[in-house]
């Protein structure tokens, strides 16, 4: 228990991100308790205590204490984007064949950077996953024209495809956290289809940050029919085929370098040409081993058969 704790902790600290007890609850890795067993854990743990302290109801590692500032002053930041990011993505959730759109990256958590982008997962319907993000790519060059914020839709997926093939701990934390604006039945589907992600995170079964669901309505809707109508059958079926084609030659360099997790199909347009994945679950393992926790030997991999998450019930 102590261990999956501070697990929780060394990942967040990545981010510059302390977190709340509850926090903590929530993101448990590899474990399940009570939030009353992880509170205890952190007030009574003298393993714990040697490793991680509390600052402004914050917790942190022991070195770290003095991250809560910069939490408290992205959160302020974030506060000040979340308008623009609903704006956005209610508008591009309007778009022809756009089934959900979802907020990622470090806006999702409330801890935004200087100049943090907008990132954007979105679903579209099947057969128009590249129509649909060459029009996202559009409202990108409005947002910022408009308001000065930058839209970044840098993974685009059909509803037919909603089973991530990457079963990694940044993936689980990317989608545990995405914050669903536009098409909440899509995102339960999303959620029902990656069953493996509950073995990382196995508290995390809905987003910290509720949103209303922001589905097109009024003229949204009628612009979204519209679109459907005018680009379906075999002429929207060209420019799909056109627009994948031209785009494929474009990003075929970018997605070949030995740095991409890019993933350029009929099915994902999933731009991540340079793997930020890799490189933090790479500073997640060298803390690990800094710490000596009995996790330095794991795998980023998720293990696809005989798995059983921890529990605190079950555990000496």
């Amino acid at each position: 228990m102590d261990e999956a704790v501070l697990r929780t902790v060394l990942y967040a600290d990545i981010f510059d991100y302390p977190l709340k007890p509850g926090e903590i609850h929530h993101y448990l890795m590899e474990y399940t308790a009570t939030p009353e067993i992880v509170q205890a854990a952190l007030e009574n743990s003298t393993w714990l205590a040697d490793r991680v302290t509390r600052v402004n109801g914050y917790v942190t590692l022991k070195d770290r204490a003095t991250i809560g500032p910069i939490r408290d002053e992205r959160q302020r930041r974030s506060a000040a984007l979340w308008p623009f990011a609903r704006r956005w993505a209610y508008t591009v959730g309007c778009l022809p064949f756009v089934r959900m759109v979802g907020l990622t990256g470090a806006l999702a958590v409330n801890n935004s950077p200087p100049e943090d982008d907008i990132d954007l997962l979105i679903v579209t319907a099947p057969g128009r996953v590249w129509l649909a993000r060459a029009l996202a790519v559009g409202l990108v060059y409005l947002a910022r024209w408009l308001d000065g914020v930058v839209l970044c839709p840098n993974y685009v997926l059909a509803q037919t495809a909603l089973a991530q093939d990457k079963r990694d701990l940044f993936t689980a934390h990317d989608l545990a956290q995405m914050v669903p604006i536009v098409g909440h039945p899509v995102y339960d589907e999303l959620r029902a289809a990656n069953p493996w992600l509950a073995h990382y995170l196995p508290h995390a079964h809905q987003p910290l940050q509720h949103e209303r669901d922001l589905a097109p309505r009024g003229l949204g809707r009628l612009v979204q029919r519209t679109g459907e109508w005018l680009l379906s059958g075999k002429f929207g079926d060209r420019l799909e085929t056109w627009e994948r084609e031209r785009k494929l030659r474009k990003f075929a360099s970018a997605a070949q370098s030995p740095a991409s997790a890019a993933q350029l199909d009929a099915e994902h347009v999933k731009g991540h040409f340079d793997d930020h994945g890799h490189s933090i679950l790479k500073k997640f393992h060298e803390r690990l081993k800094h710490w000596s926790t009995d996790e330095t030997e794991r795998t980023d991999e998720y293990p696809q058969r005989n798995l059983s998450v921890k529990s605190a019930q079950s555990v000496d």
